[in-house]
């Protein structure tokens, strides 16, 4: 057993949150190919005539979900909840969502668009239900289900697509995703899915 599976206690409240309802709910069904091309990081592709005010629309509601991302990390690491195997973990899953923000920040602004602003850490902890997080388990499965509606949401984005180079592009981010919420759900002791395909449904 690893430091980090000892320092985990079992998870008691889950807190369900779907990305990829964000996406619909703001209108977005399909991230576009300017988006999906920064998003991997080919920004080059971003100034192309594909970029558009929907393209800029997409890529804001990204970086909205990355600051999500971001400040759910944050919360977890302000907590004083996550032990210190733990705690380094996260930090690392959230430098992997600040090199996102950078990324999607810097497109925005090259295709003219602004960047959707960052919320208050209050804002973000009352979305959350930060108060409902009473120990280490609780915070990382917080970070478990935000990591696991990521992923869904870009497999769910991939049939849109022609070209089989912005679908690897895609792929690649939902399994950064997917790395992200097998670690975390293999140190809380969730079970495998039963089911094969169970990512993206």
């Amino acid at each position: 057993m690893s430091r980090l599976e000892t320092a985990i206690i079992r998870p008691t409240e889950t807190i369900d949150i779907g990305r990829r309802q964000i996406f619909r709910a703001a209108g977005v069904t399909t991230l576009s190919a300017a988006a999906i091309a920064v998003l991997g990081g080919c920004k080059t592709m971003a100034a192309t005539p594909m970029a558009s005010e929907n393209d800029v629309n997409t890529l804001n509601v990204a970086l909205g979900l990355e600051h999500e991302a971001i400040n759910a990390y944050q919360l977890g690491a302000q907590s004083g909840l996550l032990q210190k195997p733990v705690l380094d973990v996260a930090v690392q899953f959230q430098t992997h969502h600040k090199q996102h923000r950078d990324a999607l920040m810097a497109a925005i602004k090259q295709m003219g668009g602004t960047p959707v602003a960052e919320k208050s850490m209050d804002e973000y902890a009352k979305a959350l239900n930060a108060s409902m997080l009473k120990s280490q388990a609780d915070v990382l499965t917080l970070a478990a289900k935000l990591e696991k509606g990521a992923a869904n949401a870009y497999l769910g984005v991939i049939p849109a697509f022609d070209s089989k180079d912005l679908a690897q592009i895609a792929g690649r981010l939902a399994a950064d995703e997917t790395m992200h919420w097998t670690v975390l759900a293999s140190v809380l002791k969730q079970a495998l899915p039963e089911k094969a395909l169970s990512f993206g449904a």
